[in-house]
């Protein structure tokens, strides 16, 4: 059965599996993260529609949500 082939990269021996599973990890990491995107917060989510019988009953509850926004 034949040996590994070692390199020599950056001054360290590396044989050739390990230099497979390292690039292996970083194409499959690499992937995961162009993929995975950016994180959504709580503010940029829909709020669903206030359906007020008044327009003072609107600024009651958009000043409630205000005060438990601050709340957090």
């Amino acid at each position: 059965m034949a040996g590994v082939a070692y390199y020599n990269v950056a001054g360290m021996r590396l044989g050739s599996h390990q230099i497979a599973m390292g690039w292996l990890g970083i194409l499959v990491g690499g992937t995961y993260l162009a993929l995975s995107g950016p994180k959504k917060t709580a503010a940029e989510k829909a709020t669903p529609p206030i359906n007020a019988s008044s327009s003072d009953e609107a600024d009651f509850i958009k000043k409630f949500m205000e005060e438990q926004e601050k709340k957090q």
